[in-house]
């Protein structure tokens, strides 16, 4: 019985235009652009049935959710959470940006770089802000989720407290708080399958195709290194379930027309790098992306290949369960305990893609130049990818969704001196609504 939950952003406030520092200080209200980015996520999610809606009291999210609200077909009643209130920056607030970081230099370099040490000294004694909303987050999901097993609840929140109740849900370390973008008027999705601590799916972050931005830019803008993360289109043996690991599986026809939609969606960035796995499903897909930039030259990654499966390659589920009893189980609930018979074990996986990843980074960041990758692969390696970027463990690869054509968005502000940054997650927009519907199929 799964709960479905869609997470938004407000629009953007007053205090967003000018740059200030927000906090729980309330005196910041949507602009016109926000009022109308509100109304757009309204439209959006308008086919939708909730059956709660929550929002922070804060005057900038309870506009956004009471816009929202207009636009949905017999939406229930809006609710109120002091539990989703906004980080408390109290010796901040009201401080534009720049400010901030030259009066406040030592405070504001752990702020940005080690967030989880980051204090404020109050009257009351020492504050650890981002520790206190990660705490305050947990304790939200406990509340709502013991009340709406097995329903689809909307949360209207901020940029902090919406960064908490996603790393939070998960298990991304408190520690990486600035690792995933959080855009006014965004969409994330989330299913849960029981209370916090049973497993839990992010299926999308950072969702703004609807607003017309169809992936975030780059913040700071000179950012050393993008690279945009896809999955191959549609084959067969994922529509039919079968699992096909090292078997060199075509795309079939649905999946090239994923392909066309994901070139189409991608077609105004500007790449200058392209690298896919060497097996014809990401290739074929990463070749139908750059036709629509043929100064791009495709090369080929070996340890991007799938995971082997070994004896369960070609075979369906019953099949792998009659064959090797308990184990096909023991993968969905363990999948770092797993040994595939005559195959690898997630810890192989995990090693080769990362270990080829950080030399990707690690290459594109000695350029004098700004570089914008694209890279093709599959939904083990692209999951084995982004958990070890949000600091997840191989325990948790089914904790991330990789629809077949989905792009994930990942920044290097820094190059390889600081961490990455999430800009968005699993984005299968382009291939029909804010929901994935792509067919997952085996891996």
């Amino acid at each position: 019985m799964t709960t479905r939950v869609i997470i938004v952003r407000h629009g953007q406030s007053t205090y967003n235009a000018q740059q200030m520092i927000q906090g729980r200080c309330d005196e910041s209200v949507l602009t016109e652009k926000g009022c109308n980015d509100a109304r757009i996520v309204g439209e959006t999610l308008a086919n939708l049935k909730f059956d709660a809606i929550y929002h922070s009291p804060l005057q900038r999210a309870a506009q956004t959710a009471e816009i929202i609200h207009r636009c949905l077909d017999n939406p229930p009643a809006l609710t109120a959470s002091s539990l989703l209130l906004e980080i408390d920056l109290p010796l901040w607030e009201k401080l534009n940006k720049k400010d901030a970081a030259t009066q406040h230099a030592d405070a504001y370099r752990k702020w940005k770089n080690l967030p989880h040490e980051f204090s404020m000294t109050l009257e009351a004694g020492e504050y650890f802000p981002v520790l206190s909303l990660y705490k305050q987050a947990q304790e939200f999901w406990q509340e709502m989720l013991a009340r709406h097993q097995g329903e689809t609840v909307l949360i209207v929140a901020h940029n902090g407290i919406n960064r908490c109740l996603l790393m939070s849900a998960i298990g991304i370390p408190v520690e990486r708080y600035h690792t995933i973008q959080q855009s006014n008027c965004c969409i994330n999705v989330l299913n849960f399958s029981g209370s916090l601590g049973d497993s839990v799916q992010l299926e999308s972050l950072n969702q703004t195709a609807h607003m017309g931005v169809k992936i975030p830019p780059p913040r700071p803008p000179q950012t050393k290194v993008r690279l945009l993360l896809v999955r191959h289109g549609e084959t067969q043996w994922n529509r039919e379930s079968r699992f096909q690991g090292t078997i060199d599986v075509p795309l079939n026809e649905r999946g090239r027309e994923q392909a066309q939609k994901a070139a189409e969606f991608l077609q105004d960035v500007g790449f200058n790098f392209a690298l896919s796995s060497p097996m014809a499903r990401p290739k074929e897909t990463a070749e139908i992306i750059l036709s629509r930039h043929p100064e791009v030259t495709l090369a080929l990654e070996p340890q991007f290949e799938e995971i082997g499966h070994g004896l369960w390659e070609g075979k369906l589920e019953t099949e792998i369960e009659a064959a090797f009893p308990g184990l096909l189980h023991q993968w969905k609930i363990h999948p770092e305990t797993v040994q595939m018979p005559e195959g690898e074990n997630l810890q192989q996986v995990w090693d080769r893609a990362i270990a080829a990843w950080n030399n990707i980074v690690k290459t594109l960041s000695e350029s004098e130049e700004s570089t914008v990758g694209l890279v093709v692969a599959h939904d083990a390696i692209n999951k084995v990818l982004l958990c070890y970027l949000l600091g997840l463990q191989p325990a948790d690869i089914w904790t991330i969704k990789q629809g077949n054509g989905a792009v994930s968005v990942i920044d290097y502000p820094s190059g390889t001196e600081g961490l990455p940054v999430l800009q968005a997650i699993n984005i299968t927009s382009h291939l029909g609504g804010i929901l994935d519907n792509t067919a997952a199929g085996a891996l």
